[in-house]
């Protein structure tokens, strides 16, 4: 009876060792943002809220592949930025092998593919296959984003013999030096294609019409999922209910990507007074969400934002 008391005693405090690192482990949450200005947007936000909550938030600069690889490896939490259908082959495989999961979906209605200004369009640049047909005014170039980006990586397989956009170019480099370049030819009505989309001022700013012929990956609309390794909501379930009621819509995204693209506020200021001057999103966001420590979610996190 003693031995068997004294066992019982064990496994209690092992649990309640365990227990305390558990609760320990969902202290800090780790994003990954891509560099994207949609993607830093809603990283800052669930950023700033989550620190209202008292947690500890780290934002890791990763590439698409790497984001899903450092997920299924644990060593990130979370990412906002799954543009689905482009990046579907490749979130699969890890959705495949479980170790990736989708939580929600955060954003609807998106546009993703290549792009030109209406100049161009109008001139009878209207599909993927018209592209060649613009080579010597485009000086055989498709202006994309970062390396190892999927979207870039379809076109260049669509450049090849055979493909859709044989014998161009695709110049891989980043969302604000592909936006330069479209912006140093526009003014002038310059030939330019380059890989846009939508949530962006880039609408607003570019009299911009996307063409047709790129349907088989990009899909006519799409969405933008959050996605978690495996496990992680069950894990840590009040962060991961605040994650499955963060979600967004395209003017919100607009709106704030312009005070970062035109008027040159850093990320945390545009959100900032985007959400003070919309405090209601904060009751959706908050619904059955505490502090870290169990207080009233909805109520530090507005003390947070000075509201």
């Amino acid at each position: 009876m003693i031995k068997l008391k004294s066992a019982m005693l064990a496994t209690v405090a092992t649990l309640a060792l365990s227990g305390t690192a558990f609760a320990a482990g969902c202290d800090k949450v780790t994003f990954s943002d891509v560099g994207w200005t949609d993607i830093t947007t809603t990283t800052t936000a669930a950023r700033l809220v989550l620190e209202g909550l008292g947690y500890e938030v780290e934002v890791k600069m990763l590439a698409v592949p790497v984001t899903y690889e450092a997920l299924s490896k644990g060593d990130i939490d979370v990412f906002l930025g799954s543009w689905i259908p482009a990046q579907t082959a490749a979130v699969q495989p890890y959705l495949d092998n479980k170790t990736v999961e989708v939580l929600t979906t955060n954003l609807q209605g998106t546009k993703y593919t290549l792009a030109v200004p209406t100049y161009l369009y109008d001139k009878g640049l209207k599909t993927f296959a018209d592209v060649p047909k613009f080579k010597d005014e485009l000086e055989g170039k498709i202006y994309g984003i970062e390396p190892g980006n999927e979207g870039n990586g379809y076109l260049i397989k669509q450049t090849a013999a055979g493909g859709s956009l044989e014998g161009m170019e695709v110049i891989e480099s980043s969302e604000q030096g592909m936006l330069a370049q479209v912006a140093r030819l526009y003014p002038e009505e310059k030939a330019v294609v380059f890989l846009g989309w939508e949530p962006h001022p880039m609408n607003a700013n570019f009299s911009l019409k996307y063409l047709t012929g790129g349907e088989e990956f990009f899909g006519e609309e799409g969405v933008v999922n959050t996605v978690t390794r495996t496990g992680y909501a069950a894990e840590c379930p009040n962060t991961g209910t605040l994650l499955k009621n963060m979600t967004f819509t395209l003017p919100m995204e607009n709106e704030i990507m312009g005070a970062i693209l035109d008027d040159g506020e850093e990320a945390g200021d545009a959100v900032t007074a985007w959400i003070k001057a919309n405090p209601a999103v904060l009751d959706g966001w908050l619904q059955g969400v505490t502090t870290k420590d169990g207080g009233d979610g909805l109520a530090a996190v507005k003390a947070a934002f000075g509201l």
